[in-house]
């Protein structure tokens, strides 16, 4: 993993982190907290996409990804609290 490829994964889990928090009405978790969020959920998104046998791919593609993953992690913290 270079720096470049290091920098898109971390704007990405930031984006999607805070996609995520503005889907679910949670608002912003602050960028280390979006940060997690959307790195977690990038994790979770595409463990939940290999599973359904679905393949996205480029920026774009992960991004999607790793919102979904976050979306639903977000639910599933809601769910336990």
């Amino acid at each position: 993993m270079n720096i470049t490829s290091l920098v898109l994964f971390l704007i990405i889990g930031a984006l999607a982190g805070w996609i995520a928090g503005q889907v679910m009405k949670g608002g912003s978790f602050g960028l280390v907290g979006n940060l997690v969020v959307g790195i977690i959920g990038a994790l979770l998104g595409g463990f939940l996409f290999g599973l359904l046998g679905i393949s996205a791919g480029g920026l774009i593609g992960s991004l999607i990804t790793a919102t979904i993953g976050a979306i639903v992690l977000l639910y599933l913290l809601r769910l336990i609290r």
